[in-house]
């Protein structure tokens, strides 16, 4: 196998890095600070294309290759230091802009893809509700079909980018009987829809840039054309895009934690106590040998699930291995890189004690990890429910 990148991509990655660094986040604790959303930050990366990396040319967009994708978003994730930015931008692209990609229909992405591309929409995914969290089956919005248009209602909530976003994949029951798995339907439902309310704004205490909202939607009245995919087909729709959000939004964790190995590195060997930089103790040496031994096999598999995309195979456990991992490897390297920092890890007005924060919801937002534990033991072929005791 040759794991090296082509020229074309490493020139990509080179331009990505040196875009991040030097365009975003010079005001990342600003935004951490204040809860609030880098509109700047969000315009310079639709100019610079981040916004349209799979998206096909036609529509304005790049057209790149899962796997070029996929190494552009790593490297997105280690040159921006402010990760609320970078993940209202995960959000975006893989919780909105994939599902047009793979379900919308043509007149749909001719309506929606160039503004997702260019930035002037931003995108989110409703799916969550206050009452069903991970468990998709049992969701209670409901989507009655009146003539030629469906009227929606209910509340989500937990929204990432929720308070700023102008088009919604939201997901509604459109059957009251028959199996679960046919009685969900997905909708393209813009914010201007009439019936829609975003509620409020929730705190949270990490990637602060992301702005969470909670939506109501009372008697909301959305044309039949605005149906994604077929009615009755949500689950099979959310089921075939999930690994595209859970492999792809990944790949900002596994750029995050090669920043955080070379930041404590740095640290570890500029440091010093007892006459000696703290990295020759064996008790920081070996918490950053960890940390890279993580950064590596997640980036293999990474990288393995970009591939597997290309070649338009299924990658759903790939996937799911790969959330798991990265997630807590990224969790478990942040408060590595507090302990080498000690004190200056801690305190808030250096970024190692923003990274923590930041890293908290990494096993939980795009299925826990014991989801992910619960679909790689099904898949392993284990029996249901036997992993779940």
């Amino acid at each position: 196998m040759d794991f090296a990148l082509t020229p074309e991509q490493r020139d990509l990655r080179e331009r990505v890095i040196r875009f991040a660094r030097d365009e975003l986040g010079a005001k990342a604790a600003e935004h951490d600070r204040d809860e609030s959303f880098d509109r700047d930050g969000w315009k310079a990366c639709a100019e610079f294309g981040v916004l349209g990396w799979p998206v096909p040319a036609e529509y304005g967009g790049s057209g790149h290759d899962p796997l070029t994708t996929i190494i552009a978003c790593e490297a997105l994730g280690y040159g921006c230091a402010d990760n609320g930015l970078a993940f209202a931008v995960d959000n975006h692209l893989w919780a909105c802009v994939i599902y047009l990609l793979r379900h919308g229909s043509p007149q749909q992405r001719a309506r929606f893809l160039p503004g997702l591309v260019d930035g002037t929409l931003i995108g989110a995914h409703a799916l969550t509700e206050p009452e069903t969290g991970s468990d998709m089956l049992s969701l209670t919005t409901t989507a009655q079909r009146d003539g030629d248009a469906y009227v929606i209602d209910g509340v989500k909530c937990f929204i990432s980018n929720g308070t700023v976003a102008d088009l919604y994949v939201l997901f509604a029951r459109t059957a009251r009987s028959g199996p679960a798995q046919q009685a969900l339907s997905a909708f393209l439902l813009p914010r201007d829809t009439p019936g829609l309310e975003v509620r409020r704004a929730i705190s949270k205490a990490g990637l602060r840039g992301t702005p969470m909202g909670e939506l109501r939607l009372t008697g909301c009245r959305l044309p039949a054309g605005n149906l994604l995919g077929a009615e009755g087909a949500g689950y099979r729709v959310f089921t075939s895009v999930i690994e595209w959000e859970r492999g792809f939004m990944a790949a900002g964790q596994i750029g995050r934690l090669q920043r955080l190995l070379e930041t404590s590195v740095a640290y570890a060997n500029d440091r010093t106590q007892f006459g000696v930089p703290i990295g020759a103790f064996q008790a920081v040496s070996h918490r950053l040998a960890d940390l890279r031994v993580n950064l590596e096999l997640a980036r293999l598999m990474l990288y393995k699930v970009g591939w597997l995309k290309r070649e338009g195979r299924i990658a759903l456990l790939e996937a799911s291995i790969l959330k798991l991992f990265a997630g807590e490897s990224l969790l478990e390297g942040a408060l590595a890189a507090m302990r080498v920092h000690g004190a200056r890890g801690y305190v808030a007005d250096l970024p190692i004690e923003r990274e923590v924060r930041d890293a908290l919801a990494a096993p939980t937002f795009g299925g826990t990890s014991d989801i992910q534990r619960t679909i790689i033991a099904g898949l392993t072929g284990l029996p249901e429910g036997s992993h779940g005791a």
